[in-house]
């Protein structure tokens, strides 16, 4: 997402061009935003883009910087809490440096939030209502979903989807397939795309769709599509896979060249 990659820039201009900022450059300037994490080596790498994200949004405090700041300390606090539960017979103080680092990572999360109550920031808005069940978050969200920052970014479409794949298969489809169409050459759509889409044309009998985009999932290394009942409706009707593998083939390829494009009549 260009926002992301715009948090990143601006952290690295935080110190210069000439010079990138290092961990620790932020650690001794702001040892604060270091000594609050766990100390050994376990969540080495959600931990040092936890660290520059305090950095970056201390510096600053934008709401897209304090989005970025949540979303690192979700996936941080998922890592050390695991990691947590691992006991230390000799060095218990691993273990404690783990909780702490949890705890920290709660109180950053409920001050984040409580900081932007107020925003409107798509990513934010969609937090506040899948983390704290924030409905009037979520009505903004969805009187926004027509705004050009919305409609081309493939994270909050996918986090439309999400909201709507419990109320409306044909508009989550749509939105799923425009997350296909943005996605930039080289990379790799989040797996519950092709997923979903299999799962709601399974549902709506629409075999050829379903078993496409399970192979498809398939072809992305995904394996936890069940794409053998797909394979069995379709046999069962005598069809024949070869031209839904070569379909299936030709639409990864767009996906990952960045080419797709939604169908009308797929």
């Amino acid at each position: 997402m260009a926002l992301r990659q715009a948090f990143v820039l601006s952290v690295l201009l935080l110190a210069g061009c000439d010079n990138p900022l290092t961990l620790n450059q932020v650690c001794d300037e702001t040892p604060g935003f270091c000594s609050d994490l766990n100390t050994d080596s376990h969540c080495r790498e959600e931990r040092a883009n936890v660290i520059m994200a305090r950095y970056g949004e201390y510096k600053q405090p934008t709401d897209e910087n304090k989005y970025e700041l949540l979303r690192l300390f979700e996936k941080y606090d998922k890592c050390v809490s695991r990691a947590a539960k691992i006991e230390h017979i000799k060095l218990k103080e691993k273990t404690t440096s783990r909780v702490e680092g949890h705890l920290t990572s709660l109180k950053e999360i409920n001050r984040i939030f409580k900081e932007t109550e107020e925003t409107s920031h798509p990513g934010l808005l969609y937090y506040h209502w899948s983390r704290n069940n924030n409905k009037i978050a979520m009505n903004k969200l969805l009187n926004m979903q027509d705004q050009s920052e919305v409609r081309n970014d493939p994270e909050i479409q996918l986090f439309l989807a999400t909201f709507y794949a419990k109320v409306d298969d044909e508009k989550t489809i749509d939105l799923l397939y425009r997350v296909l169409e943005l996605n930039q050459a080289g990379e790799q759509p989040a797996p519950e795309v092709y997923e979903t889409l299999a799962s709601i044309f399974y549902k709506q009998e629409k075999f050829k769709h379903a078993y496409t985009f399970a192979k498809i999932a398939k072809l992305s290394g995904y394996q936890n599509v069940d794409i053998l009942p797909i394979e069995h409706q379709l046999t069962s009707l005598g069809k024949s896979l070869d031209p839904y593998d070569d379909l299936a083939e030709q639409t990864y390829t767009q996906i990952m060249n960045g080419q797709f494009v939604s169908p009308r009549e797929f």
